[in-house]
């Protein structure tokens, strides 16, 4: 009896050992199953998000990319030249009509004989004037803007009927709305005829430059900016210019074109990356744009000016530069040191910054305003004044 009770509890153990194993086995199998599971799902993430953005990551910078912020002056405008390590290049904007021959000069001594793109932020003489210049000078693949057309009031607008042929202008009373929009008959023409791809600016256009050089698009977005939105100073068609962001490794920079305060802070309210080492400040430093928030946001460790020394409308405005001293920005000017010229090779702290010429003034030192370039002041002329008048003693 004894022997039989203890082969029942080694049968008892046994089959107890058996159903543990099971067990076991059962658990390890669910275990694996879920690991599967969880790496199919790894797997199905991965293609679905990680790698599309993977394809899209620039590869690491090589080589020297340039930016040259031209000296368009002694009149106020915008031109500037980004040569990339591949070779490929962007002019953003071409200074005024009387400047187009100083910025093909700048193309022709950087052995420019082809722009990959032509970026015409916004229809003002002071941004596109110079651009039919480009257009005989060198080859434009692409050309670039915001679709609009230059901002006329009512009383300048052409009539809405046909109207008989042209009389005799009475002497000095030329005809006010070809004078006006004659810059951007002529940029429309050249455009036309030079056969280049046009498209209009889209937010989050990304165009690769080679060598892990990336421009992107960051504005201007819809709805766009009317003259009931300027009330508190600056001009809609400032507004609506292109805003880009240049890439390159750890080097970055901001272009906000003429860009006013209303334009920065709708970005602001954007899920955008607007920090940037270098910014060149909007609107050639109006007292209307490069506001404390944006620039808080943008923390430039450099900013560049471009500006003329004729301008009638106090650029830069001392408020703006009071705003980049107290931020610790190191300051560059084009109406006092003339062009400025941004070299790197995408790595950290390798950023160098030279200008054309030195000065012995006072970079931080603003200009008075003569002319408000607000909407609300009426209709606003750029870049057709001589020199300013002397000050009064």
């Amino acid at each position: 009896m004894l022997g039989i009770s203890r082969q029942a509890k080694a049968d008892k153990f046994g089959s107890r050992g058996q159903s543990l194993g099971r067990t076991a086995r059962r658990g390890c199998g669910c275990a694996i199953a879920v690991l599967v599971v969880l790496a199919g799902a790894i797997a199905f993430l991965g293609y679905r998000y990680a790698l599309p953005w993977w394809k899209k990551k620039p590869p690491p910078p090589s080589g020297e990319l340039q930016v040259r912020v031209l000296d368009v002056g002694p009149v106020n405008g915008d031109s500037i030249l980004i040569t990339s390590a591949g070779g490929k290049t962007v002019l953003i904007d071409a200074g005024d009509t009387s400047k187009g021959k100083v910025v093909v000069e700048a193309l022709k001594r950087n052995n420019v004989q082809q722009l990959d793109y032509l970026i015409i932020t916004h229809p003002h003489p002071d941004h596109m004037g110079g651009a039919t210049e480009v257009f005989k000078a060198v080859k434009v693949l692409n050309v670039i803007d915001n679709g609009q057309p230059p901002a006329i009031p009512p009383d300048l607008a052409p009539a809405a009927k046909p109207t008989p042929a042209p009389k005799k202008s009475t002497p000095g009373k030329p005809a006010k709305l070809s004078s006006i929009t004659k810059f951007y008959d002529d940029y429309k023409q050249a455009v036309t005829a030079s056969g280049a791809h046009y498209e209009k600016a889209t937010p989050g256009m990304k165009y690769d430059l080679g060598n892990g050089a990336l421009l992107t698009v960051l504005a201007p977005t819809e709805p766009l900016f009317t003259k009931d939105h300027m009330k508190t100073g600056g001009n809609e068609t400032n507004a609506n210019s292109i805003v880009t962001r240049l890439d390159y490794g750890a080097f970055s920079m901001l272009l906000p074109a003429d860009a006013e305060e209303q334009t920065e802070h709708r970005m602001l309210s954007k899920d955008v990356n607007l920090e940037a080492q270098i910014l060149k400040i909007a609107h050639h430093g109006s007292k209307y744009a490069a506001s404390e928030d944006f620039l808080k946001r943008v923390k430039p460790q450099f900013a560049v000016i471009s500006c003329g020394a004729w301008n009638r409308y106090g650029h830069p405005s001392q408020t703006v530069l009071e705003h980049l001293r107290a931020a610790g920005v190191k300051v560059y000017r084009t109406d006092l040191q003339g062009e400025v010229t941004i070299t790197t090779r995408g790595k950290e702290g390798d950023v160098v910054i030279k200008t054309a010429k030195e000065t012995t003034e006072d970079l931080f030192a603003g200009r008075t305003a003569q002319k408000d370039d607000s909407s609300r002041s009426g209709f606003i002329a750029y870049g057709d004044f001589g020199p300013p008048p002397k000050p009064k003693k």
